[in-house]
C-alpha cells in the first residue's frame, strides 16, 4: 500500500487480548499514529457484530480502516506491511532499507518456525521442546541490538513481541540473554507496555 497522502480517521478494530492484533496496535502506538483503537467480542452471544463481517468476512481482528472506509486492510501482516511501504503512514518510521534484510529475517522466522514450534510445545503440556529450543537459539543470535534489528523500533519488534513475550511468561527466556534483554526494554516502552494485557490468549485460538 502506497498513498499520495497520510491516511486519514484510522480505526484499528481488534480485541486486546489477541497477539496479531497486538502487532498492529503496537505498530500504530510506535509510529506516532493518530488512531481510534474499537474492541470488539469474538466469541459468545456477543461475538463478532454484523457491521465488521461486512469489512472483513473472514471474522478476524485486528482490521485497518482508514479513509472512511475506502482503506481496509483485514490482516496484521499486511498492516505491518503498510508501513514498511508507505512512508506517509505515521510520523515516526518503523523500516528504513538499510535494516530490510534483518527485518525481513524476522518476520519471516517469527511466522515460518516460532509461532507453530511454539505452538505445539506449549500445547504439549510438557517442558519446552527441543524444537522451540533451536529457534530460540537462532532468534537470540539475530538481536542486533538494543532492539532486533538496530537502534530504532521496527516492524520486527512490533512483529515479534507479543509471540515472545507470551513464550517468556509461559518458559521464562532466561537462557537467551539478547532477546530478555530486548524484551525488558520493550516492556518500558509505552508503545509495547500500553498493549500488554493481564488476561490474553495464545495465538491459536
Amino acid at each position: 500500500m502506497t498513498t499520495s497522502s497520510a491516511p486519514t480517521n484510522i480505526r484499528l478494530i481488534t480485541n486486546k487480548m489477541c497477539p496479531y492484533a497486538q502487532k498492529a496496535w503496537i505498530a500504530l502506538e510506535a509510529s506516532d499514529t493518530p488512531f481510534q483503537l474499537e474492541e470488539i467480542p469474538l466469541y459468545g452471544t456477543n461475538g463478532k457484530p454484523e457491521w465488521f463481517r461486512k469489512l472483513n468476512p473472514a471474522g478476524t481482528v485486528p482490521v485497518f480502516v482508514a479513509n472512511d472506509g475506502d482503506l481496509i486492510i483485514p490482516d496484521s501482516d499486511l498492516i505491518l506491511d503498510a508501513f514498511e511501504d508507505d512512508s506517509n503512514l505515521g510520523s515516526i518510521p518503523l523500516f528504513n532499507s538499510e535494516n530490510q534484510s534483518q527485518i525481513q529475517q524476522w518476520r519471516s522466522t517469527v511466522n515460518k518456525n516460532l509461532i507453530p514450534i511454539g505452538k505445539n510445545s506449549v500445547l504439549s503440556g510438557r517442558s519446552m521442546s527441543n524444537e522451540l529450543q533451536k529457534v530460540l537459539e537462532e532468534l537470540n543470535a539475530m538481536v542486533v541490538g538494543p532492539y532486533l534489528a538496530g537502534n530504532l523500533i521496527t516492524t520486527a519488534d512490533c512483529h515479534a513481541f507479543p509471540f515472545l513475550w507470551r513464550l517468556n511468561d509461559e518458559y521464562r527466556l532466561d537462557d537467551y540473554p539478547s532477546l530478555q534483554q530486548w524484551l525488558n526494554k520493550c516492556s518500558k516502552e509505552q508503545a509495547f507496555s500500553k498493549t500488554i494485557q493481564s488476561s490474553w490468549w495464545w495465538w491459536w485460538w
